[in-house]
Formats: structure tokens, sequence, C-alpha cells
């Protein structure tokens, strides 16, 4: 899909800030990041460093104030609204903490929504398969309410996986799940991105969480602060405390 490109978002020098004057908020100040293709990447910081801000920039749902942004290949400066719905709608993939499903469509439904809201229809078998490869694939005429909060957020997975999307945006996707269930779903996520060759980005607070990703960066007062590669929840613990405790 984005064979003449190694990323599949990149933030140049991007800023964000809301309002003017000495009220104004500066929740991002001068990132450039890249997100290379087939790579599990976490954002991490304390609260209010700039990682929600870093994910809506990047996926395109909100504008710097300043800097570049690149999405699928495409430079986001002057696309207007239109245009960067279709752009999100056939390159990007959202899974939230919150589900985002409908309650009164089935799981098969739910999954093929996306193309449905696109004008196209789902190839032969292809709701099936991504829903065997979440571990749903007995489910498909269940409705949200007859699932678990797990299920749940696999029907929310395989939804955004069904349109082959070049990066697949996560924010907090574990928040609402138990310990155990969380790292099943953490699991599946790893697994789209080694044996499925999808692009995960996700923002999480969770140390154990960020450890399942290749890479963590860290953010701190809208800036990169930090990176590491091939995490273990440890360190990453111990790297947000130093940034907490550099905030005091």
């Amino acid at each position: 899909m984005l064979e003449t490109t190694p990323f599949v978002a990149r933030l140049g020098d991007a800023t964000k800030t809301y309002g003017r004057g000495p009220g104004a908020v500066h929740a991002l100040r001068g990132v450039s990041i890249d997100f290379t293709a087939h790579t599990f990447t976490a954002i991490m910081g304390p609260s209010g460093s700039g990682k929600s801000t870093l994910l809506q920039i990047a996926a395109g749902l909100e504008p710097p104030s300043s800097g570049s942004v690149e999405l699928a290949g495409r430079d986001l400066a002057g696309l207007g609204e239109t245009a960067l719905t279709e752009l999100r709608r056939d390159h990007v993939g959202f899974v939230f903490q919150s589900f985002n499903l409908m309650p009164t469509l089935t799981v098969a439904q739910n999954v093929e929504l996306p193309l449905r809201l696109a004008g196209r229809r789902p190839a032969r078998g292809s709701v099936q398969e991504i829903l065997e490869r979440v571990g749903l694939g007995a489910r498909l005429r269940h409705r949200p309410f007859e699932l678990s909060g797990g299920e749940r957020q696999r029907v929310a997975i395989a939804r955004a996986l069904i349109t082959e999307p070049a990066v697949t945006f996560a924010d907090e996707p574990t928040g609402a799940l138990d310990t155990h269930v969380a790292a099943e779903v953490l699991d599946l996520l790893r697994e789209t991105v080694r044996e499925g060759g999808q692009t995960v980005v996700m923002v999480t607070h969770d140390p154990v969480a960020a450890a399942y990703a290749q890479r963590v960066v860290f953010l701190a007062d809208g800036r990169i602060a930090d990176e590491l590669v091939t995490p273990t929840a440890d360190r990453v613990a111990e790297i947000l405390t130093e940034l907490r405790a550099c905030r005091v």
C-alpha cells in the first residue's frame, strides 16, 4: 500500500496551541516523529504531556498550529475536510477505550460498517475471516450487549482492520478491561503487527501495556522526552517516574 515510503505517519516540528495570550495551552511544542510501517509504537507520558493531542494530529483528526503532518503518503496541509475524511476512511483504523460499537447491529454488521459507510461491499468471506483472526468466528450474529468487554474490544479491532488500514491508532484500548483480558487484547494487537503486517500507534498510561510495543515514545510538556526500544514494563515505569519527578 505504501511501497514508496517507509513510514505511514510523520509529524515535522508540529505544534498545537489552544487559546491565546497568557492562558494559552501549548499541548505540543515542536514534535518531530515518524511511525514506520509494520511497527507497534506506544505513546506515554504524564497527564497533560500531549499524548492524546499527538494521536489526534497524527491521525488527521486535528490540524497542528504549525509544522507538517503526513499520513498514508499524503501531506495533510491544505486538504479539505472531505479529502481528510476520505483519507481517514480508506487508510486509518481507530480503536478506543469505549469500543464505540453500534448496539443494534450484530458483530458482523459492526465489523463491516466502515466499508458500508464508504459505499463498499465486504469481499466474500472477509468478515468471517477477520473475526476468526480475533477469535470471534462463532459470534457473528451476537450483539454487543451479549459480549464481554474483551470480546467487544476484539470486535472493535476487527472493525479497524477490515479496511486494511495503513495505520491503526489505539487510544487507551485496554483502559476499561481487567488485567487478564487486557493482556489478551494487547497480544492480539501485537500479533496484527508481527503476523498481519499492520502498523499500530497506541496511547496508554500503563507501563505493562506499553511493554507489548516495539518502541515507546515518552512525552513531557508537549515535547519528546525519551524513547525506548524493546521496552520492559519496569524500565517504562522508571522513565515515567523520572518524568513525573521533573514536573514537581
